[in-house]
C-alpha cells in the first residue's frame, strides 16, 4: 500500500517585503537580487501574535474543508518547521488542538528546507504499514523571526509561509513511489546554522549582543553543495524509477535560488515549462517551498491523474532528498 496525497493546501501572510524595501535598509538593489537570486518579494507576517503554528494552524483548516472531512478523522500531525513556536511544546502539537483534532497524535521534524520532504517520507510509512488512513503533513516557517535585517546575505533570501497535504492510502501503483533522502552534518553544519538559543548557547545578553539568535550562511560554501545535491538527487530519482524529460510532468523544486532550480532542470533536461518556480514571489519559506508550489499546481489545475512529480531539496545538516509522486 502506497500513500497518496488528497488534498493541498497553502496560506501566505499579507506582508509583502519587496527588494525596493530592502534598499532602504541594505547596500543593494532589486537588479542584484533578481540576478543572484530570482527574488523580486517575499511575504511577511507582520503580526507578532502570529506565529508558525498561526500559519500552519491556516494550512490545516484550509486541508479539512478541502477534504471534506472533520478534524476528529486526522489520525497524526507532523510539522516540518525550523521556526517553531517555542522549543517546546511541539507546534504540530499547537496546530492539533486550532482545529481540534482529538484523535491524532502530533510530532515536529527540524530537516529545515528539507523538512517537508522529510516529513512526507516519514508520514507516507503510517500510511503503508496500515498504522493509519489519515495523515496531515504541513511545512512552514516564519523565517522573519530569525532574519537579520542588517545582514545582507540572508535577509534578502526568506520569507513567510505554510502549505500542507492531507495523505491518504492510494490506488495501486500511485501515491508516493519512491524517496532518496540524505544528511552530511560532518560537512554541513558549520555553513547554514543560528548558533544561539540551543543547549550550547542557551539565551544570554552576550548571545543577544552578538546577534547569535539570527540565521547564518556561508552562501558560497552552501550555494555550491546545494547545485551538487538537488542535481545528482534529482537524476538519481529518474533513473530508479525510468523516467525521462518526456514522461515527467513537473520538477517541483526547493525554492531557495533560480539559478540553483535552473540547474536541477538543465541535468534532468527539463524545459522551463516543466519546472514550478515561484520564488520571484515568496523567495525561500523554508520548509514551507514545496508545499506551497503543490498547493499553486492543484489550484492551478496543473495535476492531473497519472502526473508524474518530482521534488527535491536541500537544507541545513546538510540534509537533502528527492522524491517521486505519480499523482492520483
Amino acid at each position: 500500500m502506497k500513500a497518496a496525497i488528497t488534498a493541498t493546501a497553502k496560506y501566505l501572510p499579507d506582508g509583502v517585503i519587496t527588494n525596493f524595501d530592502l534598499e532602504r535598509l541594505l547596500e543593494t538593489n532589486d537588479e542584484w537580487i533578481r540576478s543572484r537570486t530570482g527574488i523580486s518579494e517575499r511575504r511577511i507576517e507582520k503580526d507578532p501574535s502570529r506565529a508558525t503554528s498561526f500559519l500552519c494552524g491556516e494550512v490545516a483548516k484550509q486541508l479539512l474543508d478541502k477534504r471534506g472531512i472533520p478534524a476528529t478523522d486526522i489520525e497524526l500531525i507532523i510539522v516540518a518547521t525550523m521556526t517553531p513556536d517555542m522549543l517546546f511544546p511541539a507546534t504540530a502539537c499547537l496546530v492539533q488542538g486550532i482545529i481540534g483534532a482529538d484523535n491524532a497524535w502530533a510530532f515536529d521534524l527540524n530537516a529545515a528546507c528539507s523538512g517537508f520532504i522529510f516529513a512526507l517520507n516519514t508520514a507516507a510509512q503510517f500510511i503503508e504499514s496500515g498504522a493509519h488512513k489519515k495523515v496531515m503533513v504541513i511545512g512552514g516557517d516564519k523565517m522573519s523571526s530569525i532574519v537579520d535585517y542588517a545582514d545582507r546575505s540572508t535577509a534578502i533570501l526568506f520569507g513567510d509561509g505554510a502549505a500542507g497535504v492531507i495523505l491518504e492510502p492510494a490506488d495501486e501503483g500511485y501515491g508516493i513511489l519512491d524517496a532518496k533522502l540524505y544528511a552530511d552534518g560532518a560537512n554541513g553544519k558549520d555553513h547554514l546554522l543560528m548558533t544561539g538559543g540551543g543547549s550550547l548557547h542557551p539565551a544570554t545578553a552576550e548571545t543577544v549582543e552578538k546577534r547569535m539568535h539570527f540565521i547564518h550562511q556561508d552562501g558560497k560554501q552552501v550555494f555550491k553543495a546545494a547545485v551538487t545535491a538537488m542535481a545528482d538527487t534529482a537524476a538519481e530519482i529518474m533513473q530508479r524509477n525510468g523516467l525521462n524529460a518526456e514522461n515527467i510532468s513537473w520538477l517541483v523544486p526547493h525554492q531557495a535560488n533560480q539559478r540553483i532550480i535552473h540547474a536541477t532542470a538543465e541535468r534532468m533536461g527539463l524545459s522551463d515549462e516543466k519546472v514550478i518556480s515561484n520564488i520571484a514571489n515568496y523567495g525561500n519559506t523554508t520548509a514551507g517551498t514545496i508545499p506551497i508550489c503543490l498547493a499553486e499546481l492543484e489550484e492551478q489545475g496543473k495535476l492531473h491523474r497519472d502526473s508524474n512529480l518530482v521534488m527535491v531539496s536541500f537544507g541545513a545538516g546538510y540534509t537533502w532528498g528527492g522524491m517521486y509522486v505519480k499523482w492520483q
